[in-house]
């Protein structure tokens, strides 16, 4: 099992909890989230029972139908999976929740009885949509899990030490040197290519071959594709995820549905993106009208960016016109050698690194009053009582028109401002120029 920073927290839930909670993991098809329960219960506890709702016998399922008595529940469920269970060490853990959700609802009744532990593991492509007749339990504490983030993937790779000694370069303003930054630049699109999905790590890793690697991540896309399909039968919201890539290249200010479903505007398919949103699979970007502290309250749903949860998925949707990406493509992409602007991509692998570290997404435009030019930014964060703005780019290019009048306009309000680009870190007129790899930091 690859190492996940998401044990760390089932930890401090264990030991904060102690049994008052049950914990609910969150999160997109195949981003591990099954794998990690199962060794969490293997090592932190005495015994562990593994429920899969996608296998489970009939037998299994009609226990969830009453629950006046426990004893003969905990003696049925020991029976079925051959495991004994010990009062206050052992984990029962619901594996795919959304596909018995009676299961979910038993949750009050089980942490009240105190005698074990519970964590239930869900895709959020559905177990948002099976909850209409059942009561939601407030004995449940939620967690997110994403995509592997760039340091799990460096573990993967066997390496431990990068990420934390980037972390201190960054907190000092350390330069790295630019044959170092190409170095940590080329590991970096090694991880943009081939993404955070285990599977998709586990192929590399065994076959160094980018080609059965992006296989897998086909499989993935179909995977969800067919998710899709099952919410919304007419198309449309695999119409909007396959032209995510083709949109963000236009490199325009928002999403235009227009030109991806005929006859529809934004305000007509709001639901939609919300279900492609829950589902985990994609990030959706709200344009802020007013870049200030609290840009949820303002933000405009008509007006957004959507992006995938992982890079490594994205790249193989740009170039999912072919059968299979030929290995000499992702060859040029990491080494930055295919003729065109790569811009899109970095700014999906800066989305999704906002995301993993608890961020959500916001943009902004504006146009100069006087000449009408218009201006965006990629990205505002926040932090402390201000805003972060982040203008991306694909290149060592330094020019950032938009950043320059930002700050002219909204200088009160910022605490940092930066350009994410390719080049080693430095500052200059209050901007600060990070790689790309430094995101996670900011």
């Amino acid at each position: 099992m690859f190492k996940r920073k998401i044990y760390d927290k089932l930890l401090q839930w264990k030991h904060e909890s102690n049994g008052s909670t049950a914990l609910l993991i969150e999160g997109a098809r195949r981003v591990g989230k099954s794998t990690v329960v199962q060794e969490f219960g293997k090592n932190e506890y005495d015994s562990f029972i593994f429920i899969d709702f996608s296998a489970a016998k009939q037998s299994v399922l009609e226990l969830f139908n009453n629950f006046s008595d426990l004893n003969y529940f905990f003696l049925q469920i020991q029976l079925q999976y051959k495991t004994d269970l010990i009062e206050r060490k052992s984990l029962i853990i619901f594996d795919e929740v959304q596909l018995c959700p009676k299961a979910r609802q038993a949750i009050k009744h089980l942490v009240r009885d105190h005698r074990y532990d519970y964590i239930e593991t869900g895709s959020l492509i559905s177990i948002r949509r099976n909850v209409k007749d059942i009561v939601i339990p407030s004995e449940e504490r939620k967690l997110s899990m994403y995509p592997m983030d760039y340091e799990e993937f460096l573990w993967a790779v066997g390496d431990s030490a990068t990420c934390r000694l980037l972390r201190q370069a960054f907190e000092s303003g350390i330069k790295l040197g630019e044959k170092t930054n190409r170095e940590l630049l080329q590991r970096f699109r090694l991880y943009m290519l081939v993404g955070g999905m285990p599977q998709a790590v586990d192929a590399y890793l065994k076959y160094n071959n980018f080609k059965k690697t992006d296989l897998v991540k086909r499989d993935i896309i179909n995977l969800y594709m067919n998710d899709f399909a099952k919410i919304d039968p007419k198309g449309r919201i695999s119409a909007l995820f396959e032209n995510i890539p083709a949109q963000l290249n236009k490199n325009d200010s928002r999403y235009h549905v227009s030109s991806v479903l005929k006859n529809y505007r934004a305000e007509d398919i709001l639901e939609l993106v919300f279900e492609m949103q829950n589902s985990g699979i994609v990030l959706t970007s709200y344009h802020t009208n007013d870049p200030v502290i609290g840009m949820s309250a303002i933000k405009d749903l008509t007006k957004f960016k959507l992006y995938i949860c992982d890079t490594g998925l994205f790249a193989t949707l740009m170039f999912k016109d072919k059968d299979f990406t030929d290995n000499v493509i992702y060859e040029k992409l990491l080494n930055d050698k295919l003729p065109f602007n790569l811009g899109y991509l970095y700014e999906n692998a800066v989305a999704q690194m906002l995301t993993a570290e608890g961020n959500s997404l916001f943009y902004h435009t504006f146009q100069n009053k006087e000449n009408k030019r218009k201006f965006e930014i990629d990205f505002l964060i926040s932090r402390k009582n201000k805003i972060c703005p982040l203008e991306i780019k694909s290149s060592g290019y330094q020019t950032h028109a938009s950043l320059d009048a930002f700050i002219e306009k909204y200088h009160a309000r910022i605490l940092s401002s930066y350009v994410i680009y390719t080049k080693d870190t430095k500052k200059e007129n209050n901007i600060q120029y990070q790689p790309v790899y430094m995101v996670p930091f900011l």
